[in-house]
């Protein structure tokens, strides 16, 4: 999945690693290995004890949702959001801090499903008494349709494990013109059977993503149902003002008894949009009102860390668990200058990488990547780097790749990044210059961001993009970021790079048809220096996520899942009658 942009600076690194600098607790991480807790901040332990049930949970927040339709929701925490609160999918994760929030149970399945032909073929059968918002019943034709959603044009931006995975896809648009799938058979109102072009031993990981909720006929609205997806959740919208505010009201027809992960402790749900990232953790901060329910969409800003870090009663009240993503320079390859791999290979040893730890939060928020699958995939340890060790960069290296592809004097080159990551593009800008490239940088809106270069046409030299395994599989990463194949003329979510390789699209499928994950697994790690070494983008930062929560918050912590962002399963408020909205 693509992570959401941040924006933390220089400030937040310095006073981050002052006041968080030090021995401290080890405890699981969700890497595989262990992580160091930071003193006072809270990492895989849930924040405010045990919620009440009742009362309004307050969300802040600086943006819109990019998509709601569970066919397009595949950006954080937009996709946390819609699967916790307003549609439920066949399996899910585990509602629990650390590893144990990687495991897959059933939701509206009542199992992990039944694969049969060697893997090919999976079954799943619908707990009884399953129904949505209105009291109608939730049938596995409804599953069916809104997998076939995702391959509508107008719909794209979502997902795309249906197209890679189902067989006889080929040509296929989705379902708006009367065209169905004959990979995908619902034999009765409670059963529905995949059939795969190739075996996938992890499927029930894969039936966790929006794309396998249900969405009935009879309530499609195209591009339109962005707007009130049908509740199969806890929750169904009340109102939605697009940029404004968005409420949540219990869905009266959603049993807890079939579901063993949502809480749905608050009664209502308000989510404000529109605000600064400042405001909002100001307001967190004093607690006053709405505000002590209150909890962020979006990341601590470097100006409110000063405000935070050195008042424990406040500092206990944010979290910052391990994303389990990989930041990267994405260079598009579709065309010059970066179709020359020299150039590309160039930009490798360019950039700094210690300037880029800089500009977003520093060392106690991010690691240097040294490549591209995310240590949570190559057992609990970082890669190997393939372009050398120097967190700096190596000018007169990239000089000599300059010089090698035709460009000894430099050139021209423009990036778009989310406006929260200009001060990380001007960090660019500044390294680029160091051997002539002159960056010209361009922004979009967090809400539009993945939008704005996913269109492969009008798409930027470069950009600062990013991956989530959506599941703990290397086969959730490298396929979705460059694997040629995938590449869409809008929506375009994962290969922003655009990149091309037929040797590498060919190795992929072999890997995916290991039946051995262990020898797999191996395969995909060698596999990324062989990538690295075509130089598609160039592997940034692995980071943490900075969120702060208000002082009537229980129940709060990050989800590994959710690269650590707060899993709205479970979330609520100590006291509910202190809550207001």
């Amino acid at each position: 999945m693509s992570r959401r942009t941040r924006a933390l600076s220089a400030s937040l690194s310095a006073t981050l690693s002052l006041a968080l600098l030090g021995a401290c607790t080890t405890q699981g991480g969700d890497d595989g290995g262990s992580e160091k807790g930071q003193p006072g901040v809270a990492t895989g332990t849930v924040i405010g004890g045990t919620p009440k049930r009742g009362g309004t949970l307050t969300v802040l927040s600086n943006q819109d949702f990019a998509h709601l339709d569970p066919a397009r929701n595949w950006v954080l925490p937009a996709m946390d959001f819609g699967t916790r609160l307003l549609y439920r999918t066949l399996t899910t994760f585990r509602a629990a801090p650390g590893e144990k929030g990687g495991e897959v149970v059933p939701d509206l399945a009542t199992d992990l499903g039944t694969p049969s032909d060697g893997g090919r073929t999976w079954t799943f059968t619908l707990k009884p008494g399953l129904v949505y918002e209105d009291g109608t019943p939730i049938r596995a034709r409804d599953i069916k349709y809104n997998v076939e959603r995702s391959f509508a044009p107008d719909l794209a931006g979502g997902p795309d494990y249906a197209q890679r995975y189902l067989a006889d896809t080929e040509g296929y648009d989705g379902p708006l013109g009367g065209k169905h799938l004959d990979s995908i058979s619902t034999p009765d109102d409670r059963t529905i059977v995949f059939s795969l072009r190739r075996p996938v031993a992890e499927f029930s990981y894969t039936v966790t993503l929006s794309t396998f909720s249900p969405v009935p006929e009879s309530r499609e609205k195209g591009v339109q149902y962005d707007l009130r997806p049908f509740s199969s959740g806890p929750y169904r919208i009340e109102s939605y003002a697009r940029g404004k505010k968005m409420v949540l009201v219990r869905n009266p027809h959603w049993d807890a008894a079939t579901d063993s992960v949502r809480k749905a402790y608050p009664d209502r749900i308000v989510v404000i949009q529109g605000l600064k990232g400042g405001q909002i953790d100001d307001r967190i901060i004093a607690g006053a009102g709405a505000d002590a329910s209150a909890i962020e969409w979006s990341d601590l800003q470097p100006s409110s860390v000063a405000k935070v870090l050195p008042r424990p009663e406040v500092k206990q009240r944010l979290s910052a668990e391990r994303t389990g993503c990989t930041d990267m320079l994405a260079l598009n390859t579709s065309r010059p200058p970066f179709d020359n791999l020299k150039l590309r290979q160039a930009m490798q040893y360019a950039v700094d990488k210690e300037a880029q730890v800089t500009a977003n939060g520093g060392p106690a928020l991010n690691d240097i990547a040294t490549g591209y699958l995310p240590p949570s995939l190559m057992g609990g340890k970082a890669a190997d780097p393939v372009h050398g060790r120097s967190a700096t960069g190596d000018v007169k290296r990239a000089e000599k790749l300059l010089a090698e592809g035709g460009k000894p004097g430099g050139f021209d080159t423009t990036i778009t990044v989310s406006t929260g990551d200009k001060n990380r593009a001007e960090a660019l800008q500044q390294s680029l210059s160091r051997v002539g490239v002159r960056l010209r940088i361009e922004t979009a809106d967090p809400s539009v961001y993945y939008d704005t270069i996913g269109d492969t046409a009008n798409a930027p030299d470069m950009a600062i993009s990013g991956w989530c395994p959506d599941y703990p599989s290397a086969a959730t990463f490298l396929p979705f970021v460059f694997d040629g194949r995938t590449i869409r003329p809008k929506g375009n979510q994962g290969n922003v790079s655009q990149f091309r390789d037929k040797a590498v699209e060919k190795r992929m499928d072999e890997i995916a048809g290991m039946p051995d994950a262990a020898a797999a697994n191996k395969a995909w790690a060698e596999l990324d220096t062989v990538i690295q070494s075509k130089s598609p983008a160039v592997p940034l930062l692995w980071e943490r996520k900075p969120l702060l929560v208000g002082d009537n918050i229980a129940g709060a912590f990050g989800h590994p899942s959710w690269t650590g962002q707060f899993d709205f399963a479970v979330i609520g408020l100590k006291d509910p009658s202190r809550s207001q909205g």
